[in-house]
């Protein structure tokens, strides 16, 4: 699609020229605001086995390595306390946030200890939807998502997936096993891999149908340049040409028709019918359900571990990667940052407008409230590309909403911006030194 190709492309230049990662002497995250709620990010950078695909703070699990990160995260989040943070939800990913389950535990009921916690979300593994994992997380974690990727055991293989997470069936019935567990699972997916065909993305979505999980994403495979090489040699070449019918499988089969299994809460998440009203049971009264993607719940928050992202006051603050400076600056009494990108407000508009675009809806009221100027001002040459592209069902002067085409380039440009997120973590990673500053695979073999 020529329209798919021009925008990939924009904002590939733009993201690389506006996420650009600047050295800061700040030791310390700005202090709250006073009355708001913020939600924290928690990453757990250690991984039993490391995807190929993968460009997030990512290093081989090693038990003397790990539990002092662990104790080096909490004294990070007393620091937010300090800072006069308060928290109503915590958001977990990784790595794999529970490969030390007495360590997140610890971790979370500390954190219910000092904050107005209301709900916690993790990321896990297949394989950890078994005992004693699931006992200790019920209670503690709400909403769990799960990344399986696929079913189907050609591509977990290619993955090296299958002998770590176990076969697609056995994922399946993990699954079921797993969702009494907790107020919301969620099964995360992968389309547009190289040798995936459109047969085993249908199979793979009857797989969805069946298991019983209550919501399920599917996200397209998006690399860094950090990646591309060692995906390319395990996974082979990706085809954007065909992620569009790709696309409009999964959305037709997940949310089309007179009567679908699943309604679209964003452009890639899909929860199933009759369980939106869900959302109650983790006390958000009267709102929609929460989406297992943390950047859409909150415009703001603060990130805390070795390479996490702070999004706050219109910057971005990225931690240090490595492993051994970030439990330094911690015991040291100072937080890792080791760079910053300041947003100027065009970004700041642009972020919001594909974010509410990803929602489904924007409100152009509350657009022009935020920032002062209506979108058509503030982002002719956007709203003019996707006006020239029949990309809204409605436009007026309330809000936009978007036709199948229209979420189609929405995902592309969603895609993009978290490619250009991946270039951000390279350029952190880049500065790394010594045996760290390589971007690990496998069993912690250098790419």
């Amino acid at each position: 699609m020529l329209s798919e190709r021009m925008l990939s492309r924009l904002i590939h230049t733009m993201t690389k020229r506006e996420l650009t990662l600047k050295p800061t002497d700040e030791t310390m995250m700005p202090p709250a605001k006073p009355g708001q709620k913020y939600m924290l990010y928690l990453h757990v950078p250690f991984c039993e086995r490391l995807c190929p695909y993968c460009s997030f703070n990512r290093y081989p699990f090693r038990e003397n390595v790990a539990k002092p990160y662990f104790a080096n995260m909490r004294k990070e989040m007393m620091m937010l306390k300090d800072l006069g943070y308060d928290f109503e939800s915590i958001y977990v990913g990784g790595g794999t946030p529970t490969v030390m389950i007495d360590e997140l535990c610890e971790t979370l009921d500390l954190a219910r200890d000092n904050f107005d916690i209301r709900e916690v979300a993790s990321e896990t593994n297949p394989n950890h939807l078994t005992q004693p994992w699931l006992d200790k997380l019920r209670g503690r974690v709400q909403r769990l998502s799960v990344g399986v990727q696929s079913f189907d055991n050609d591509l977990l293989k290619q993955m090296d997936r299958y002998e770590k997470y176990g076969s697609g069936e056995e994922i399946l019935e993990r699954i079921a096993e797993a969702e009494p567990y907790f107020d919301s699972l969620n099964v995360d997916m992968i389309f547009n891999f190289p040798s995936q065909t459109e047969d085993v993305l249908l199979a793979d979505l009857e797989k969805i149908a069946l298991c019983g999980c209550r919501q399920t994403t599917f996200s397209p495979l998006y690399v860094s340049s950090a990646t591309a090489r060692k995906m390319a040699a395990t996974l082979g070449k990706v085809d954007y040409d065909r992620e569009y019918r790709y696309y409009q499988i999964l959305d037709g089969v997940l949310a089309g028709g007179d009567d679908p299994l699943f309604e679209r809460t964003t452009l890639w998440t899909f929860t199933r019918q009759g369980q939106q009203e869900g959302a109650s049971l983790c006390g958000f009264e009267n709102s929609k359900p929460q989406i297992e993607e943390y950047q859409v719940n909150y415009d703001e928050y603060p990130a805390i571990g070795s390479g996490s992202i702070t999004h706050l006051n219109g910057c971005l603050y990225v931690n240090n990667f490595s492993i051994k400076d970030y439990n330094a600056a911690i015991e040291a009494g100072r937080m890792s940052i080791m760079g910053k990108t300041v947003m100027s407000d065009r970004d700041l508009m642009r972020y919001r407008f594909l974010l509410d675009l990803y929602k489904l809806r924007l409100d152009k009221r509350a657009f022009e409230r935020d920032f002062g100027c209506s979108v058509e001002t503030g982002l002719p040459l956007e709203m003019a590309f996707m006006r020239l592209n029949k990309a809204f069902a409605t436009d007026n002067e309330e809000e936009l909403t978007l036709t199948p085409k229209g979420r189609y380039l929405t995902v592309v440009m969603y895609r993009q911006f978290l490619s250009g997120m991946n270039n951000l973590r390279d350029q952190a990673r880049a500065a790394l030194t010594g045996a760290e500053r390589e971007l690990l695979f496998g069993d912690g073999c250098p790419a």
